[in-house]
């Protein structure tokens, strides 16, 4: 068949055919020897927000394993709009093998993945960023190795990434400094879960509002845009409460003569960061974004791979 635009067009022998074929391809649904890891496997990914990063890291990183993505926009789906979600989840699941959400409610991803039963991961939500928190950890212990001990300061907005990166090096041992203005703090269940970690760790959890005070002596200073999406129309008003939070020379010689300079991107130039400490030599922005793919991958097979990680370390 070139087409399939009406069930008219086939005769009871065709359609029976079908289902011959599909009942043969259902039970035989497996990945060869010999091939790539994940190959015949595929990768929805079910964005509600626009993304540079996320969308083509995961994307390369399937490719890279030997699967396929495929990606369905908005307008595509509606989520619990046009169809609910629950009912997007079931579909979706009979489908593929996992599903990547890039949404605004973390209400709404974690009612998708009860009803799912494929994997699912958390490409970013308006509480949670975890792909980007494990990304920015593992960058840190590239750099450094013994991370232990080490001070990491967060600049600007309490926002989904600083909630997953408060988690992420809470549990790597490092100590956090959390600096924003009053009202911007993270989360407090967040942060007391962090607390509760860092105990195990060794490590220490300090919010404030001064970020001359946080930056001191620190080994590596984040910050991120102070209007995450969704937050357009408080841009104006943010901008004026968050410019003494702005990383800049000044704040960076105040942190560890070897502090490195993180920013998940996109960057918003001149408002949060400058040009001459993004662009700098102790920025590592751009190996920050290159870690997405590699620790993508790692999340991938995690979930997907089976016994794919012991048998290329044994």
């Amino acid at each position: 068949m070139h087409h399939l635009l009406t069930l008219d067009e086939l005769t009871t022998k065709e359609m029976d055919h079908l289902y011959a074929q599909a009942r043969m391809l259902k039970l035989g649904r497996r990945s060869p020897k010999g091939l790539p890891p994940l190959s015949g496997q595929t990768i929805a990914l079910l964005f509600e927000k626009p993304s540079l990063r996320t969308r083509v890291s995961f994307e390369v990183a399937a490719l890279e394993l030997g699967a396929q993505s495929l990606y369905l926009s908005p307008q595509e789906v509606g989520l619990g709009k046009r169809e609910a979600v629950a009912d997007v989840a079931r579909v979706l699941s009979s489908y593929v093998h996992a599903i990547v959400i890039r949404t605004f409610s973390h209400a709404l991803l974690e009612e998708f993945a009860q009803a799912a039963t494929v994997p699912v991961i958390n490409g970013l939500t308006d509480a949670h960023h975890p792909c980007q928190g494990l990304t920015d950890v593992f960058t840190i212990i590239e750099e450094y190795q013994d991370v232990a001990g080490l001070t990491l300061t967060y600049l600007g907005d309490g926002n989904n990434v600083a909630h997953s990166l408060l988690q992420a090096a809470a549990k790597a041992g490092l100590n956090v400094r959390i600096a924003t203005p009053a009202g911007y703090e993270p989360d407090a269940a967040v942060v007391d879960a962090a607390r509760q970690e860092a105990q195990l760790s060794g490590a220490s959890i300090t919010l404030t509002n001064d970020p001359a005070e946080a930056a001191s002596g620190a080994h590596v200073l984040y910050t991120d845009v102070w209007a995450s999406m969704g937050q357009e129309n408080e841009a104006a008003q943010r901008s004026a409460i968050f410019s003494g939070y702005r990383l800049d020379g000044r704040l960076l010689a105040q942190a560890h003569q070897d502090a490195i300079v993180m920013h998940p991107l996109p960057a918003h130039r001149g408002e949060e960061i400058t040009d001459e400490v993004m662009d700098g030599p102790q920025s590592r922005v751009l190996v920050q974004a290159e870690n997405r793919l590699h620790v993508q991958k790692a999340i991938l097979l995690s979930l997907l791979g089976s016994n794919v990680l012991a048998s290329l370390s044994a």
